[in-house]
């Protein structure tokens, strides 16, 4: 395909997955389930926390999540006990994420909401800068500190050259103002033109075989490549192709 064709085609992709369907079977129907700002973050910050492995696990695993905190996420963080975090450090969550993973996650939700508002202010991308390379690198530290804990390895970090795909899956959610009723735009102050791709094998496959990206490995110095590819397809809404590659990898139709 040469780019006009290929920009029609995931064009095409993108409208056909943009659908209110998708949240379904998605881990984005996690904060889906609820209205105040505060409460979707924390949902959705904690659904993409753990997501990886199959889907319907994700959303089995968030809801335990949510069940503990009441299903008030934003109250429960505030308002939590030391006897309410004793009962949740020997939970098992998902996978390696556990109940002390948990329970550091809430404790830092705590102090943030305390000063900030919203996370968005932790993510704001200062002038010059092209994606969110800094910006994650900036609220990770302000998020996890410089006292070390295992719960560090849940919060990735480009500046390893990890591809925080999902990070990136939930500032999609936040920013992206979708008017499909998929992801919240709710974030005001960041524009959706400086997101990427929630890149993974499957994400990171499909574009490999649509000539998007030729390097083999998933981590940023390829999501930075498929950034110049994905913003000379739409340079104001270039995460829309997630929709597409996600779509085209479930579907198998390459």
């Amino acid at each position: 395909m040469n780019f006009k064709e290929l920009k029609s085609f995931l064009d095409e992709k993108a409208d056909l997955y943009n659908t209110i369907d998708f949240i379904e079977n998605d881990p984005i129907q996690i904060p889906h389930r609820f209205s105040l700002q505060q409460d979707i973050e924390i949902a959705g910050f904690l659904a993409a926390t753990i997501s990886w492995g199959n889907r319907k696990s994700i959303i089995k695993s968030a809801e335990k999540m949510l069940n503990i905190m009441g299903n008030s996420p934003y109250d429960f963080v505030l308002n939590y006990s030391e006897k309410d975090l004793e009962s949740i450090k020997n939970h098992s969550v998902h996978r390696t994420f556990n109940g002390e993973d948990f329970t550091f996650f809430i404790k830092q939700f705590n102090r943030i909401y305390k000063e900030n508002e919203s996370l968005e202010s932790l993510f704001i991308i200062n002038e010059g800068e092209y994606n969110f390379y800094h910006s994650i690198e900036r609220f990770r530290t302000a998020f996890i500190g410089s006292e070390k804990h295992r719960t560090h390895k849940h919060v990735s970090s480009p500046y390893k050259n990890s591809s925080a795909k999902r990070i990136m899956m939930f500032l999609r959610w936040m920013v992206r103002k979708d008017n499909r009723g998929v992801d919240f735009g709710i974030w005001e102050n960041i524009d959706a033109c400086h997101l990427s791709i929630p890149l993974d094998v499957h994400t990171g496959n499909i574009s490999r075989k649509l000539g998007l990206i030729t390097r083999t490995q998933n981590d940023w110095k390829t999501v930075a490549l498929l950034d110049e590819v994905v913003r000379k397809l739409d340079k104001y809404d270039p995460a829309k192709y997630d929709f597409a590659l996600f779509g085209l990898g479930v579907t198998k139709e390459l």
